[in-house]
């Protein structure tokens, strides 16, 4: 998802600026989104909400596995006065317990992994829209993703990243809505006409 969205990011400045302005003297900026991620207000308050679905989910599994210690620790308690057949019967429920708590760990897992990429991909969108407006604003040809590119060196002042935070920041608020777009003030309502007073 990411690869995607950077090599999009890539082109998006070439095709938003003027032909004329590229032949001439085209000029070359780009971003860091990893840092821009980190430093957007809306990445910061994705993040926090990711770590407190991780740590409701990490609570669930860390019940279980508890659950399972204290199985295994009865298991080995009363196997000496076990018969070999419900030995075999409670080893055979408790790995079957232990399976599940596998399997849960790794759906969790998934849904996390999920949750993430829905949310940065909100962001990276948004973040596409902001770095064409700075590109065809300061007429730049190409707009390159700084660590898939592979830039080793670049003039700082091509470095797009904090003019890209501090835009987005002035744009898009946490929790403004499904777009995060800063809006107005709600229009006010017009004023009701007085009732002539009853006699």
């Amino acid at each position: 998802m990411r690869t995607v969205a950077v090599a999009a990011l890539a082109a998006l400045a070439l095709v938003a600026t003027p032909r004329h302005a590229r032949a001439a003297d085209p000029k070359i900026g780009y971003v860091n989104l990893q840092a821009a991620m980190n430093d957007v207000e809306e990445g910061k308050a994705a993040k926090a909400e990711l770590k407190k679905e991780f740590d409701q989910k990490q609570r669930v599994l860390d019940d279980k596995q508890n659950e399972l210690k204290k199985l295994k620790e009865d298991l080995d308690k009363q196997a000496i006065v076990m018969s070999e057949e419900t030995k075999r019967e409670k080893q055979m429920d408790f790995e079957r317990r232990v399976m599940e708590v596998q399997q849960l760990f790794v759906k969790l897992q998934q849904e996390l992994a999920e949750r993430e990429r829905e949310k940065m991909k909100v962001i990276i969108d948004k973040m596409e829209l902001v770095i064409k407006e700075i590109a065809e604003a300061g007429g730049f040809a190409y707009v390159f993703e700084q660590q898939n590119a592979g830039i080793l060196y670049a003039p700082a002042n091509d470095n797009l990243t904090p003019e890209l935070v501090r835009k987005y920041n002035a744009r898009f608020k946490p929790g403004a809505g499904s777009s995060g777009e800063k809006k107005g003030a709600a229009k006010s309502e017009p004023a009701k006409k007085a009732e002539p007073a009853k006699k």
